[in-house]
């Protein structure tokens, strides 16, 4: 009688699920898609993109569920696969949608009601075990690198191709992007990250940059050195004809002086 009864638990179980299949296909979870395994219609994988306004906004997080043989009678196990900053990683997950909490679970509770259940806890700051605490920046730091951790998971590539196909777009338009806005080296900046170092990499003094002797410094700085050097020679060669022009008048004078005595 066991084996006929796990049998039917798994037929009640199977047919069940096909059906949330149909359902979640026609009418599909915002921000959410899920796929069965092709080889165990109890093991459920999902892509949750990160909504806007959020600091998930732009990431793609790959989950699974796991659903009992008593489906829909006991509820499933959910697991977060990609690093995300809210939940551990391939760890159960306690929700009151999961088997955690057996004594709340409702039968009528299809599969797209656990997945919006679980995008709403996530969303939110709430502690549970198995959720994470982080800040924001992190968040968003794991969103940006959710695209690159995705596609190297097999699994996730084999399932859901069209997904596959818009995290490669969007990869591609970010490394475009990055490459129309990176900006142009300055010359001769001093590579310590000193706020301080100013204009063509001189150390800024007040807001003022200030000149140090051998010192690479900026073309017009050099030309402006430049032209100031020759206008001193100019006034030294100056100085030195007027002071021999004063000199030779005075010994004239003085030679006369004494011819005339």
């Amino acid at each position: 009688m066991n084996n006929n009864g796990n049998k039917r638990a798994t037929t009640t179980a199977t047919q069940r699920l096909k059906q949330d299949y149909l359902r979640i296909k026609k009418d599909p979870v915002p921000y959410i898609c899920a796929e069965p395994l092709p080889s165990n219609i109890l093991e459920w994988h999902y892509v949750v993109r990160g909504p806007e306004k959020t600091p998930y906004e732009g990431g793609y997080y790959h989950g699974k569920l796991i659903f009992p043989r008593e489906f829909p009678f006991k509820p499933p196990s959910i697991y977060m696969i990609t690093p995300n900053g809210r939940f551990k990683c391939n760890t159960r997950l306690c929700l009151s949608i999961t088997d955690f909490h057996p004594d709340t679970w409702n039968p009528a509770w299809s599969v797209s009601t656990i997945l919006t259940g679980l995008l709403s806890f996530m969303v939110e700051k709430g502690p549970t075990l198995g959720s994470i605490e982080t800040s924001d920046y992190t968040k968003r730091q794991l969103s940006a690198q959710s695209l690159a951790f995705n596609l190297k998971d097999k699994v996730f590539c084999e399932l859901f191709p069209d997904v596959v196909d818009e995290m490669k777009q969007k990869q591609k338009a970010q490394e475009e992007l990055r490459a129309r806005t990176q900006p142009l080296p300055l010359p001769d900046v001093v590579p310590d990250g000193d706020p301080q170092q100013a204009h063509y990499g001189l150390p800024a003094i007040n807001g003022a940059p200030v000149l140090l002797p051998g010192a690479n410094h900026a073309p017009g700085l050099e030309q402006a050195n430049r032209n100031h050097g020759l206008l001193g020679g100019a006034l030294a060669n100056l100085f030195v004809i007027v002071g021999f022009a004063a000199f030779a008048y005075t010994v004239k004078y003085v030679l006369r002086s004494i011819a005339q005595e």
